[in-house]
């Protein structure tokens, strides 16, 4: 199952009350719905802002917690309304969410507000505007067809060096870059070696390095920072939903039926890793000095970071978990179907000992 697919099933899995459920209603121009059932409602991604987890899913839900995950509230004004299914933060107050209609949320005050920064529309239009200016005739075709469709293609990962420099990606090869925080934009779909328009769900950076990797076994790399990409021999030909690079440089890349992989020259070569749970990856991130992998069976695994050896975590609902985070008080706090769920540093102690 596709990380897109995920999210539609999710909420429709859910049965999220009618305020979430109308199609009725312009996504770019409703906000996001303020009620209790907000807190109930499926989350996507988590990061930290300093202290604080943001949490964002579906219905342009934005959730907010100052206690390390043990409660949540609702972020005051998100301006759509659609599924918003990653967010990163570059620091306490500047943060950036992804999601469905080719949205682009930004927020100056560690997620309590946020601003429409790009829609499928505009992305669409600075598409064709690219491929008018190196006169590419097929990409020309493909831009306007974006145009037909309208704002309908999600953006599914997303990747910011520092509080000016960004990449988004997302379904059909969506690709988009800014050099300003996010004040204006350009198509990225021209650099990146993805004639076919394969769908692009993770991004893994490490300074000058970036990797992108997506569905059939798609895999690219950058070592300038995005300015130009090549396609990587990859070990696998399915999709991959997840990728990190962990400090050492070492690159994994996840994605169906739990398949892992981990290249230690850049991904010109690859090994595989045993995971135990074969069960498709939906997030890996490292966080401190440890590694969190999140599945589609609801299963969390933790791994040291200089050898793999994953283990299971004691989340025990099975729902599928899309995202996993450290705390500041050193808790582990996973999202996905079932919302947020908290593993306090006392729990996971008895686990890993």
């Amino acid at each position: 199952m596709n990380k897109m697919l995920y999210g539609w099933l999710l909420a429709a899995c859910c049965g999220l009350p009618p305020a979430f459920a109308g199609s009725d209603v312009d996504v770019l121009s409703q906000p996001a719905v303020h009620g209790p059932q907000a807190l109930h409602a499926v989350l996507q991604d988590v990061a930290r802002a300093g202290t604080r987890l943001v949490s964002v899913g579906e219905r342009g839900v934005v959730l907010l917690s100052d206690d390390n995950g043990a409660t949540w509230r609702q972020a005051t004004a998100v301006p759509v309304s659609v599924s918003l299914t990653a967010v990163q933060f570059v620091d306490e107050r500047n943060g950036w969410a992804v999601g469905h209609a080719g949205v682009v949320l930004h927020s100056e005050d560690g997620g309590e507000h946020w601003a429409l920064q790009l829609d499928g529309k505009r992305a669409a239009a600075l598409e064709l505007q690219a491929g008018e200016a190196d006169g590419d005739a097929s990409r020309i075709a493909a831009a306007q067809r974006l145009q037909a469709d309208g704002a309908d293609k999600p953006l599914l990962a997303l990747s910011f060096a520092d509080a000016r420099h960004g990449l988004v990606v997302g379904a059909y090869g969506l690709a988009l870059a800014t050099t300003d925080g996010g004040r204006s934009w350009q198509s990225s779909m021209g650099l990146l070696p993805n004639r076919r328009g394969l769908h692009l769900y993770a991004l893994a950076r490490q300074g000058a390095e970036l990797y992108v990797a997506g569905e059939q076994g798609l895999l690219l790399r950058s070592r300038d920072g995005g300015a130009h990409f090549v396609a990587l021999q990859g070990p696998y030909d399915g999709s991959y939903f997840a990728a990190s690079v962990l400090p050492s440089g070492r690159l994994l890349v996840g994605g169906l039926r739990g398949s892992l992989f981990a290249s230690d020259d850049g991904g010109d070569s690859f090994r595989a890793l045993a995971n135990p749970i074969p069960a498709s990856l939906n997030g890996i991130r490292v966080a401190g000095n440890q590694l969190l992998l999140a599945n589609q069976a609801g299963m969390l695994l933790r791994s040291g970071l200089d050898d793999f050896a994953a283990q299971p975590l004691p989340v025990t609902d099975g729902l599928p978990l899309a995202a996993a985070t450290i705390a500041a008080d050193g808790a582990i706090v996973a999202v996905g179907m079932a919302g947020a769920r908290r593993l306090a540093p006392s729990s996971l102690s008895t686990t890993t000992d």
